[in-house]
């Protein structure tokens, strides 16, 4: 019997950059594989290539081919990938924010109602959508992952976990589905939520779906996984079986060298100087992130890290802060009231952010690296610009705007081609540094970053957490990191908030013991559990 997925020598180049370089794999029905790799790797593009995207063809195609059921397979679009019963959630969401639950579940398949007349004498154009059906469709989807959605949420209102299980939803409801690519779906969800999807991937698996599971959680991999596939600079470097390996292994595998855990630093010195920034019962209207009543002094110098489970507001906070949410209270930074709801303020006196939202908000996708890096500073602070006509205007100083680009390439270990590529040809893991290369170039008094880990590998995470501490060490930038991530934030923080419900429910320094830290964790877990029972 054939394979489910068969992939014989795929090779990709992107304008003469070899980006995969003969990949042969096997996949059988109701198996899951393990794709794993840094950043940059070649995992996406081959994903990409799978699933018939248009970037693929636009770019000069790919060689080699690959087979489903024993019969070569050739996409001319997405569409052609779904009707053939390959499914993919992709690592950015691709919903709308405006529609339900149900509508984004079962778009372009939408039930219809056919019993009106005007849809009888002037065809289907003037049929009416059954909702009913539409609902069931989607309750059912959802029921097979075994999470609890609001079927009729925007999905503009929803949490970015809920996000994720409605992408996964819309590839359940899909019938004949043989294939299922996930690409790094827990890094936007919680540790409970997480494990309910990696179970419901085992059901899946039990029913005779094939799954590709692409994570850097490699405690994910070995949980839930059958065989692992390790890709390193656009080749597989092992194709391991999952009882036979361990994440070491895997790891050294990935990165080509021995990755030590991520440690806390003892950060020998005292907060007790000046304060930098004062925040006094701030609100912040985020969807999914409501901020009520958050106080909190952050001192000169120091990394303060704000934790807490999702949707209890901590990613509002900064959001919030920086204008990019409608937000109220008081804040005051280097002795001057911050201007609320007014970024312009904020980067003009020394605030800079790093988004979670690193698409949406952090990155110009058609515009180069070295326009993004350096644009925001031009723009606020009047820098890599230089006077002409004795100052009278202005131009863009390229040398200068070069130098600091490839600066930032080279302490970042971007992957890239050069400083003239665009933004969105580079991996996920690969814009966040560019992100934070971005923040770096405004030479700010105070950073806020927010999820600066999430959806990159071992190796690059390291490069992230050396680079903020580098910044606040050489620089005395003060930081501020919003991690769902308890133990990144313990190896890099000096004190750590605990947030729930929009307020502070503690703050602990980081050498507490994680026990002390999941206490009040579960604090705010009662609190919610309480509060879903009246």
């Amino acid at each position: 019997m054939a394979p489910v997925l068969e992939v014989r020598n795929i090779s990709k180049d992107f304008f003469g950059n070899q980006v995969l370089k003969d990949i042969n794999f096997t996949l059988e029905k109701g198996e899951i594989l393990g794709l794993v790799g840094e950043n940059g790797a070649g995992k996406s593009t081959l994903m990409k290539i799978l699933f018939g995207m248009n970037e693929i063809a636009e770019t000069g195609g790919y060689g080699g081919s690959f087979f489903l059921d024993g019969v070569e397979a050739h996409f001319a679009s997405p569409f052609d990938a779904l009707d053939a019963g390959i499914g993919m959630v992709h690592q950015e969401f691709s919903l709308l924010p405006d529609f339900t639950t149900t509508e984004n579940v079962v778009l372009n398949r939408e039930a219809r109602k056919k019993t009106n007349v005007f849809s009888l004498i002037f065809g289907e154009r003037l049929e009416t959508l059954d909702r009913k059906e539409m609902q069931k469709t989607a309750l059912e989807a959802i029921n097979r992952l075994g999470v609890s959605l609001d079927e009729n949420m925007l999905v503009s209102q929803m949490p970015v976990g809920h996000k994720q299980f409605t992408e996964i939803s819309r590839e359940l409801s899909r019938k004949g589905m043989k294939l299922l690519i996930l690409d790094e779906p827990t890094a936007v969800l919680t540790e409970s939520e997480a494990e309910t999807l990696l179970k419901t991937l085992r059901k899946l698996a039990d029913n005779g779906i094939a799954i590709i599971f692409i994570t850097h959680r490699l405690h994910e991999i070995m949980e839930v996984s059958d065989k692992v596939l390790v890709m390193r600079d656009g080749l597989i470097i092992s194709n391991l079986d999952k009882n036979k390996t361990s994440i070491s292994e895997i790891t050294k595998a990935m990165v080509g060298r021995e990755v030590k855990e991520e440690k806390r630093e003892e950060r020998d010195r005292k907060l007790d100087g000046e304060d930098v920034m004062t925040v006094e019962h701030l609100w912040v209207n985020m969807p999914g992130e409501t901020v009520k009543d958050f106080s909190i002094t952050v001192k000169k110098g120091e990394i303060l890290g704000i934790g807490g489970l999702a949707g209890q507001g901590k990613l509002g906070i900064p959001n919030g802060i920086m204008g990019l949410y409608g937000a109220g209270g008081k804040v005051t930074f280097c002795g001057k009231e911050v201007k609320l709801n007014d970024p312009d303020w904020c980067i003009r006196n020394g605030l800079a952010f790093v988004s979670e939202d690193r698409r949406g908000v952090g990155l110009l996708l058609d515009e180069s690296l070295e326009w993004n890096i350096t644009f925001t500073a031009m723009q606020a602070q009047n820098k890599y610009l230089k006077p002409l006509l004795g100052g009278a205007i202005k131009w863009r100083d390229q040398k200068t705007i070069e130098d600091v680009t490839n600066k930032y390439i080279k302490e970042l270990q971007i992957k890239c081609t050069s400083s003239k590529q665009k933004a969105k040809a580079l991996s996920g893991g690969n814009q966040q540094k560019i992100c934070l290369a971005k923040a770096f170039a405004l030479e700010p008094k105070l950073l806020f970053v927010s999820e600066p880990t999430r959806g990159i590998d071992v190796g690059a995470k390291a490069l992230v957490l050396e680079a903020l501490k580098k910044a606040n060490r050489e620089n005395g930038t003060t930081i501020v990191m919003v991690s769902s991530e308890l133990e990144e934030l313990r190896s890099i923080a000096d004190r750590i908030a605990i947030i729930t419900d929009g307020r502070v429910e503690g703050i602990l320094p980081a050498s507490a013991s994680s026990t002390e830290f999941g206490a009040l964790m579960i604090n705010a877990k009662k609190a919610l559990d309480k509060e879903a029972e009246k």
